[in-house]
C-alpha cells in the first residue's frame, strides 16, 4: 500500500512548497498556492502498466546523431483552414500536442469540430468530449451542415481509456474538449485540479509523441485571460494557440503564443456566421473604418503580425483638460510610450500638451506592442491638437528615437506593398526603409526627424 503524500504548488509560476503559503515567493502572487496529492513511484510504475500495451515504442534506448534521424516520415498536412494553417506554421505536425485556449464562447469547439469533420474524409479523427453529450455536438454539427459520416466522437474523461480506444480505432488526429474535466487513474485529487490537469496532459503529450498522433487540447482561461491550471501546461505542449473573441462580437482573432514548428505572435482571423466560423480572406479592411470623409487625430499604420502585415487605424483625442492632473487613457497600445512620445514632442518639436487630457485608441480592439506605431501615433496626436485631419491616403510607419531620430522598423518593403494593394497612395517612413526597388505608384517621404515629418503633415 502506497503512502500518500503532499505537497504545494503556485499555479502561477509551479514553485513547489513544503507548507502553505499565502504569498508565492518566486513570483510574489496571492492567493495562488494549492495543496495537491503527490503522486509515488509506484504509482507512476502502475501507470506505465497501464499505458505499456498502446505508448511504448520497442526501440532500444541509445544516442543517434543527427543525420540519423529520418524526416520524411511525417510531413506537414493542411488542416483545410488557411487561417489555421497559418497560425499553426504552415499546417499540422503529427506527434504535436496542441493547445487552443479561449473565453467561454469564442468558438474553440466550433473551429475544431468544423476542421474535424472536413479532414475526416482523409484522416482518421477522434473528437473527445467531456463536457458535452455526444447528442450535443451532433446537434452543432448539423446546424453547421457539417459532414458527419466519418468522424468518430467519444465521451469519455479518463484518460487511459481515451489512449485505449484511439490506438484501437488507429486515429491520426485526437481532440480532447476539455482539459479541465479529464483525469487518470492514478491520482486521487478531482477533475480540474492542478495536479489533474498537469497529468493529463503530460500523459496525452507522450502518447502523441510515441504513436505520431496529433492531439488538440481544448484549455479554459480564467478572468485575466490566461490559460487555466499551472503554466507548466504551456511548456508540456509543443503549440499554444489563443481564441479571442474580445474584438468584436462577431470577428475572432487566432493567435500563436507558442510555436515548436513555426513562428509566434502568428494571427489569423474569423468572422462568426451562422454557418460557423469563416475565414477573413482581408484581415485588413476590418480594422479600417472605411469613412471617405478624412478626420483629425486618425492616421493609419501597418502593424505586423507574425509573417504578414495588417493595416489598423490609430485615433488620438487631445482635448483642453479641466482638473489639474490631466487623463491619460490609452487602448491598445502601451501607457509608457504614449508617455515618451509626449515628452519626445514637447522637447524636440515645442508641442505642449501637458495641459491636455489625451485618450488613444487602436480601432478593431488590435493590441499593438511593436515600437512602428510611434510616428502613426505621434502624426494622430499632433493632428488631434491643432485639428488638422491626414489625408485619407497617407500611411505612416516608424520608431521614434529619445533623440527625435525616426529609426527603420522590419519588413518596410513588404508593409508598403500591403498598404498599395489597399489604395493608399502616399507614405511617410523612415528613410532607411526606403529601397531602390520601392513600391510603384506610391509617393514616399522619407523622414530622419520626427520634426522632419511634422513639417510633411502640416505640407499635406
Amino acid at each position: 500500500m502506497t503512502k500518500t503524500k503532499f505537497t504545494y504548488i503556485c499555479s502561477n509560476c509551479n514553485t513547489n512548497f513544503l507548507r502553505w503559503h499565502g504569498q508565492c515567493s518566486s513570483c510574489n502572487t496571492w492567493n495562488t498556492v494549492s495543496k495537491i496529492t503527490s503522486v509515488t513511484p509506484t504509482i507512476f510504475e502502475k501507470k506505465d502498466r497501464e499505458l505499456s500495451g498502446y505508448t511504448r515504442f520497442k526501440l532500444e534506448n541509445r544516442a543517434r546523431t543527427l543525420s540519423e534521424i529520418n524526416l520524411k516520415k511525417a510531413p506537414r498536412f493542411k488542416s483545410g483552414s488557411k487561417e489555421l494553417d497559418r497560425v499553426l506554421g504552415g499546417g499540422i505536425v503529427p506527434g504535436s500536442a496542441i493547445l487552443i485556449g479561449g473565453n467561454p464562447g469564442a468558438g474553440k469547439s466550433t473551429l475544431l469540430l468544423q476542421t474535424m469533420c472536413l479532414l475526416s474524409k482523409t484522416v482518421p479523427i477522434l473528437y473527445v468530449t467531456g463536457e458535452e453529450s455526444l447528442q450535443q455536438i451532433a446537434m452543432r454539427a448539423l446546424r453547421l451542415e457539417l459532414p458527419t459520416k466519418h468522424i468518430q466522437i467519444l465521451s469519455e474523461t479518463n484518460i487511459s481509456k481515451i489512449c485505449q480506444i484511439s490506438t484501437k480505432e488507429k486515429s491520426c488526429i485526437m481532440v480532447i474538449d476539455s482539459i479541465q474535466v479529464m483525469c487518470t487513474s492514478g491520482l486521487h485529487s478531482p477533475p480540474g485540479s492542478i495536479a489533474q490537469v498537469r497529468e493529463s496532459a503530460t500523459i496525452l503529450t507522450r502518447y502523441a509523441k510515441q504513436n505520431d498522433i496529433t492531439v488538440f487540447i481544448v484549455g479554459h482561461v480564467t478572468k485575466d485571460g490566461t490559460l487555466a491550471g499551472p503554466k507548466v501546461l504551456e511548456h508540456i505542449v509543443d503549440c499554444s494557440i489563443l481564441l479571442d473573441s474580445k474584438m468584436n462580437n462577431r470577428f475572432r482573432t487566432l493567435r500563436s503564443y507558442k510555436n515548436r514548428f513555426g513562428a509566434v505572435n502568428e494571427l489569423g482571423i474569423f468572422a462568426m456566421t451562422k454557418q460557423g466560423l469563416k475565414e477573413v480572406t482581408n484581415p485588413s479592411a476590418i480594422f479600417l473604418s472605411g469613412d471617405t470623409e478624412e478626420t483629425a487625430g486618425s492616421s493609419v499604420m501597418v502593424l505586423w503580425e507574425g509573417t504578414r502585415p495588417l493595416l489598423v487605424e490609430i485615433q488620438a483625442l487631445v482635448d483642453d483638460s479641466q482638473s489639474i492632473n490631466p487623463r491619460r487613457i490609452v487602448v491598445g497600445l502601451e501607457q509608457n510610450r504614449l508617455s515618451l512620445l509626449l515628452a519626445i514632442l514637447h522637447k524636440h518639436c515645442n508641442l505642449k500638451m501637458a495641459n491636455q487630457d489625451i485618450f488613444v485608441n487602436v480601432v478593431g480592439g488590435v493590441k499593438v506592442m511593436e515600437t512602428s506605431a510611434d510616428l502613426a501615433l505621434s502624426i494622430a496626436l499632433l493632428s488631434s491638437f491643432r485639428n488638422q485631419a491626414l489625408p485619407k491616403d497617407v500611411v505612416v510607419f516608424g520608431e521614434v528615437g529619445l533623440s527625435g531620430e525616426i529609426r527603420p522598423v522590419p519588413n518596410g518593403q513588404e508593409r508598403l506593398v500591403e498598404a498599395f494593394k489597399h489604395g493608399f497612395k502616399k507614405a511617410i517612413v523612415p528613410t532607411s526603409n526606403i529601397t531602390k526597388n520601392h513600391t510603384d505608384g506610391i509617393q514616399i517621404y522619407g523622414v530622419r526627424k520626427l520634426s522632419e515629418a511634422i513639417k510633411i503633415f502640416e505640407e499635406l
